[in-house]
């Protein structure tokens, strides 16, 4: 695999974690930690998603016995500060995400990069892309919009809301933790949601 880190814009510098959340419970947000541990091949020890298989309600309710391609979640900052300009407050884990990015594209990543945090040992696989639903509506009015629109260009689905993983190798996360990439052997594949 090339190592690489995907800067904001691919300018290759490091990216850094800003924040870490986890919720033993359902609710949309999730609180801010000092650290969370990621175990390998579950998730977020002590978080509500994690599992070998799928733990979201309505993928439960689908089909329980469906692999947890969403183990942790992950957005890059640089989402809030867009919304901010449209209007809306946003602060880590008000999204349910686990780990918050800064300075890293992370959904221009491909499906199969993995993603390495600190010194801790933790990594994870990038699965795919977050498929928001009506709850983020629920949370603030017309947020949906902002974050799942269609590319003026080609009217293809564009969704913001960051990324999913699977734990590969588990470990502690914390803010301040750089995060490095290492991208697949080509071809890549473009995240789709999952």
């Amino acid at each position: 695999m090339a190592e690489r880190s995907l800067g904001a814009g691919g300018t290759g510098t490091g990216g850094v974690v800003t924040a870490v959340s986890s919720n033993g419970t359902y609710s949309f947000t999730k609180p801010n930690r000092e650290s969370i541990t990621l175990l390998t091949g579950l998730g977020v020890e002590g978080d509500v998603h994690a599992g070998v298989t799928v733990r979201h309600r309505s993928r439960v309710a689908q089909d329980p016995t469906q692999p947890n391609l969403r183990q942790v979640h992950l957005i890059h900052e640089e989402l809030f500060t867009e919304l901010a300009e449209q209007g809306h407050q946003v602060r880590p884990g008000d999204l349910g995400e686990n780990v918050t990015t800064r300075g890293i594209d992370l959904l221009a990543l491909p499906t199969g990069a993995l993603l390495r945090f600190g010194d801790g040992g933790a990594v994870v696989e990038v699965t795919g892309l977050r498929n928001p639903c009506l709850q983020i509506d629920a949370f603030q009015e017309g947020l949906l919009k902002r974050v799942v629109g269609r590319d003026p260009g080609t009217g293809e689905i564009v969704r913001k809301a960051g990324v999913m993983s699977v734990v590969r190798e588990g470990g502690t996360v914390r803010p301040g933790d750089a995060v490095h990439v290492e991208l697949p052997a080509p071809p890549h594949r473009p995240l789709e949601r999952v």
